[in-house]
């Protein structure tokens, strides 16, 4: 075969990044939700009006876990996570875990450090059993992929778990009147948003990759004892997590969540998401390509 068609057979087999992509850059969701969220504040604080708190919310709580959903999806996606099964983690299991965990914690939790733990172990059970439920249906295991589709589950879950906090937060006792305060709720959402990388997204994510890491090896979703040890060191942590009051302690709490998922993206095949990057072959007139 000349040179030329041979340029041009490689060219036409490399993977067209641009057509495959079915998320914007994460950049550009993060800069673009970040503008709508700070103009809904200016305008509420401007006009006074209580029609825009929804907006404030709901944009301030979903921001950073979109974002760092749309991260991974932006670094060349994997066939087995298509839209529709990130959507799915993302928003219909998040929303099933999250009315699951209030009703079991409303008749199981107690309080003092008791209490956070069993409230870790119930979130993280939650959202195990959902990481299951969206990847079902998936015929090769990789542990990135797990990652990232506990990522999106836990994120879902933080987003609305937000939404709730930054609504309780509007009300503000002063003496014996309620108010609203507008900044109660902001400072609540620039918090969570802060810490969210590190709370239920690195949890799940964590889960989900150990639970993928564990399919691959049997080439099916099954119980291994990997799993149960991924799941109570982050029922700890998210235990550790809620229990704590400090900065330092936050941190503390998060690198030693961040330790293990470092280590399970490194150690991983390389399949799915974010794959090593292929070096182009050259082939040089005369010569033969094994196929």
């Amino acid at each position: 075969m000349p040179q030329s068609s041979m340029e041009t057979a490689s060219t036409a087999d490399a993977p067209d990044v641009a057509s495959r992509r079915w998320a914007p850059p994460w950049w550009a969701v993060f800069l673009i939700g970040l503008l709508l969220w700070v103009g809904s504040i200016g305008d509420a604080y401007l006009t006074g009006d209580l029609i825009l708190l929804p907006t404030i919310v709901l944009l301030g709580s979903f921001l950073v876990p979109v974002t760092a959903v749309v991260w991974y999806l932006d670094h060349d996606p994997s066939p087995a996570l298509s839209p529709r099964r990130i959507f799915s983690a993302f928003v219909i299991a998040a929303a099933i875990g999250v009315l699951a965990a209030a009703l079991l914690e409303y008749y199981l939790v107690g309080t003092g450090l008791l209490g956070n733990l069993e409230v870790g172990l119930i979130e993280e059970f939650v959202k195990a059993v959902l990481i299951v439920f969206v990847a079902w249906g998936i015929s090769r295991f990789h542990t990135r992929d797990g990652i990232v589709l506990g990522a999106a589950v836990g994120f879902g879950f933080a987003a609305l778990e937000s939404s709730g906090y930054a609504l309780v937060s509007l009300f503000v006792v002063h003496g014996q009147q309620i108010a609203l305060s507008l900044t109660s709720v902001v400072t609540t959402e620039l918090i969570r948003g802060i810490l969210a990388p590190v709370g239920h997204g690195m949890w799940s994510a964590i889960v989900g990759g150990v639970i993928f890491s564990a399919a691959a090896r049997r080439g099916h979703l099954r119980l291994a004892w990997s799993v149960v040890g991924a799941y109570l060191l982050v029922a700890v942590l998210h235990a550790a997590f809620d229990a704590t009051s400090g900065i330092i302690a936050y941190v503390v709490v998060s690198i030693v969540g961040l330790i293990p998922l470092v280590w399970l993206w490194v150690r991983a095949d390389g399949g799915g998401v974010l794959p090593r990057p292929r070096r182009p072959v050259s082939v040089t007139p005369g010569s033969q390509v094994d196929r």
